[in-house]
Order: C-alpha cells, then sequence, then structure tokens
C-alpha cells in the first residue's frame, strides 16, 4: 500500500498535470501589441521589427553587439564601501545591492570594455538600468573614471552609453559628489584630445543628465529615448502646463538642438566606428601638422631665419662652435680727484 501511494499515485498524477512554461517566451510591443518572441526580439537586438520600438538592453548583451566578433576585456572597477551610510528605508540598502547583484549578475550599474570597434581600439561603458535604475553610485562613478583614465592610457575614444534615473539617493552626498568627479575626468579626455561619444538610451534623467552625460563631444540618441533632468509628470505639475506631443524624447531634443543625431538601434555600430575613426584621423592629422611646422620652424632656424637665442643649439651645432675667448674689458683711469 505504500508503494503504491509513494509511487505508482504520484505517477498517474504527473501524467495530467501541465507544465510549467516561462512567462518571458513571447514578448509584447507596448506600442503595437505585437508579439514577438524572445529569441527573435534578441536576435534582433531587442528591436520590435513592426513598430521598430527599442526595448532596453543589457549590458553585456550591449557590449557583445558592439565590439568586434563580441570580443572584449572587462575592467574591474575598484571596491568601494558597500553601505557607506548604513542607509534603510523600506529595506536595508545592503540588502537591496544583493538582491541587485543576484538578479543581474553585475557587481553595479556600470560595466566597462577594452575591445575593437572595425579594427580600431576603443573603451566603451554601457549603465544597466535593470540594476537599480542604473543609478550613480560611487561604484559606477569608479567605473566611469576609470573607463576614461583607461582611454586616455590607450589614447583610444571613449564611448558611454548612458541609461539612468540619475543619482543614488541611498548614497547621499557621496552619490551626488560623483557628478563633478566624472567632469574632471571627461576634462582629462580633452586634455589629451581624445573623442568622447555619448550614446544617450531610455531613459537617461536627473544627476546624469546633469553631469557627463551631456559633456560629450558628440551626442546620440535612440528613437524614442526619455531624455532630460526631471520627469515629465513634475514638470507639468511643477509648471501647472500640458506639455508639448513627444517632450523630452530624443526626436523632440534633436529638433530643438539639445542632441547631435538619433540613429536607429541597428546602425548604431557604423555610425559609432564612422565617427570615431574620423575623429582619430583627425587628431593624428593635427599631431602630424603641428609635428610638421615644429621641423619646418626647426629647419628656418637653423638656415639663420630667426635668432639663434630663440632655439637651443643641438649637440652638433654646439661641438661645431668655436669659442673666442672674450677680450679683457680697458679699465678706466680714476677720475682726477677735485680741489678742496
Amino acid at each position: 500500500m505504500n508503494w503504491i501511494n509513494s509511487v505508482v499515485r504520484p505517477k498517474i498524477s504527473g501524467l495530467w498535470q501541465k507544465k510549467e512554461m516561462p512567462e518571458n517566451l513571447w514578448i509584447k510591443c507596448p506600442e503595437t501589441g505585437q508579439m514577438v518572441f524572445h529569441k527573435d526580439l534578441e536576435a534582433n537586438q531587442f528591436v520590435f521589427p513592426q513598430s521598430g520600438h527599442h526595448m532596453r538592453i543589457g549590458a553585456v548583451p550591449r557590449l557583445k553587439s558592439f565590439f568586434d566578433d563580441g570580443k572584449f576585456e572587462t575592467l574591474s572597477t575598484p571596491e568601494v564601501p558597500a553601505d557607506p551610510l548604513k542607509f534603510r528605508d523600506e529595506k536595508r540598502y545592503a540588502d537591496r545591492i544583493k538582491e541587485a547583484r543576484a538578479k543581474t549578475g553585475m557587481q553595479d550599474a556600470l560595466i566597462t570594455g577594452v575591445g575593437l570597434l572595425d579594427g580600431l581600439t576603443v573603451v566603451a561603458g554601457v549603465q544597466d538600468f535593470s540594476f537599480m535604475g542604473g543609478s550613480l553610485g560611487m561604484a559606477a562613478g569608479e567605473a566611469i573614471i576609470l573607463g576614461m583614465m583607461k582611454a586616455v592610457e590607450l589614447k583610444a575614444p571613449y564611448i558611454l552609453f548612458v541609461s539612468s534615473g540619475g543619482a543614488r539617493m541611498q548614497e547621499g552626498i557621496l552619490s551626488l559628489m560623483q557628478m563633478p568627479r566624472t567632469t574632471v575626468a571627461v576634462q582629462r579626455l580633452r586634455d589629451a584630445g581624445l573623442p568622447y561619444i555619448v550614446v544617450l538610451t531610455n531613459p537617461t534623467t536627473g544627476g546624469v543628465t546633469a553631469s557627463y552625460a551631456m559633456l560629450g563631444d558628440i551626442h546620440i540618441a535612440e528613437p524614442g529615448a526619455l531624455i532630460g533632468f526631471a520627469g515629465p509628470r513634475v514638470i507639468e505639475q511643477t509648471i501647472r502646463e500640458k506639455l508639448p506631443d513627444g517632450f523630452q524624447r530624443s526626436e523632440y531634443l534633436l529638433d530643438h538642438g539639445m542632441i547631435d543625431m538619433v540613429v536607429h538601434r541597428h546602425e548604431l555600430r557604423d555610425t559609432l566606428a564612422r565617427i570615431c575613426a574620423m575623429l582619430t584621423a583627425e587628431r593624428r592629422g593635427e599631431i602630424k601638422a603641428r609635428a610638421t611646422a615644429a621641423a619646418e620652424d626647426n629647419a628656418r632656424h637653423l638656415n639663420g631665419a630667426a635668432s639663434d637665442a630663440k632655439l637651443p643649439a643641438t649637440p652638433e651645432q654646439i661641438a661645431a662652435t668655436t669659442i673666442e675667448p672674450a677680450s679683457p674689458e680697458p679699465t678706466k683711469a680714476p677720475a682726477p680727484a677735485s680741489p678742496s
């Protein structure tokens, strides 16, 4: 009897039970309601084929679709205090971090990769909205600065894919301090003459928009991305007016001169490759032009077209120069004493 209850009956009942299916096999387009199989959507870079709606894409898939052959080297972000303020709301901040890491497999909201883009070495950072809304904390700030300094070291362009709700409130002033820190790192890129390209994705808001997201040499946005400081509802409640259609969307910002171009995700990689190649070639051309000008100036000095005092002598010039001893100055006779 025990054998029948424990073995036979469970097997018979198992034949009639429905097998549970994963909930994310089919994904619904928020614009048209079109249902797309998740593998097909992933193969299409998370863009719905009918409407062209761009879904959010994770940091690792983004980097794989961006670099040549999907190969890149991930930079390890320096360790930062996990919960510097011992913050607690409905949950402890330390618990939220653990949940976000378990859910996404990431250490924080930003991943930096180094690889080739059409054969050109490029450093790229990607903020992932699935990690606590892509919020800017100390770890994300360190990752951005590390990536920019790596670009300076490699003399390579730096590209940042931004997706964030703003500063991370659980880190308070320590989070806000990442805004000026990343701004200084952007200036280091400029001093080195390296391109800094920002790709704005949905959404980009808050303190991130107020700092490094709007400091690029070129700003590109994906179609339909929400870009702004405060959200549309907050603005409407503040000014008590209805906002125009498409307000704070990529196309609206392009029409009003806030960004440089709106590029479909399928064309984004080729567009970035052309821009990086052009800006890098321009920088090399400037360096070559400066070197040529310096060489010509050197030649003019050596030919006597300019004063020798303006240019330090070369070792060859010093060896070929005969130094004559200076003639002693004539001694002046003392003036006769005046009669008393």
